[in-house]
């Protein structure tokens, strides 16, 4: 009889915990929705096809400069397996089971390689990382875990306007 409170006693403990988890996700998603606000919409003409689409992890969107800051309105603070494709007007970044990201070219203010971003750390250089700029004026970092990470130099020369003609489609 004592065991099986003690096990009722620490399931009602876990259960507790992981609602307190909840509503602090919850109540960081309140905060930070005046300054995320909406997002670029996908428009129906994307440009011409820059980079060929890459696989990978989405692997969250932080608020700039913090690698950790992750973003918890909507779906974005949530990892997906992810396509990226680079567009003439913009990035275009298709979750599954999440919305599509769009990244206006306008927005983009860096693309670089990291070692880490929203909590998941890899070797050197393992992150591909977008920093741009919401609507609202926000700046947010967008990180990419890709399948190939020798894709990196072209999507970091795309975004300075340096890319060769072997490295356009």
């Amino acid at each position: 009889m004592e065991r099986t409170l003690w096990v009722v006693g620490l399931l009602v403990l876990f259960a507790l915990c992981l609602w307190l988890m909840y509503r602090a996700w919850q109540k960081k998603a309140r905060r930070q929705a005046a300054s995320i606000g909406e997002l670029p919409a996908v428009p129906a003409d994307l440009g011409a096809q820059l980079l060929e689409p890459t696989t990978g992890l989405y692997t969250g969107t932080t608020l700039a400069p913090s690698w950790q800051n992750r973003v918890a309105v909507g779906d974005l603070g949530f990892r997906a397996t992810a396509e990226l494709t680079r567009f003439e007007r913009g990035i275009l970044l298709e979750r599954d089971g999440a919305t599509a990201i769009w990244i206006p070219q306008e927005s983009i203010t860096a693309v670089r390689t990291e070692r880490g971003h929203a909590g998941k750390v890899m070797t050197q250089d393992g992150v591909l990382v977008i920093r741009w700029k919401l609507p609202t004026g926000t700046e947010v970092d967008t990180g990419f875990r890709g399948d190939d990470k020798t894709v990196y130099p072209a999507w970091t020369a795309s975004a300075t306007g340096t890319m060769t003609g072997d490295e356009k489609k």
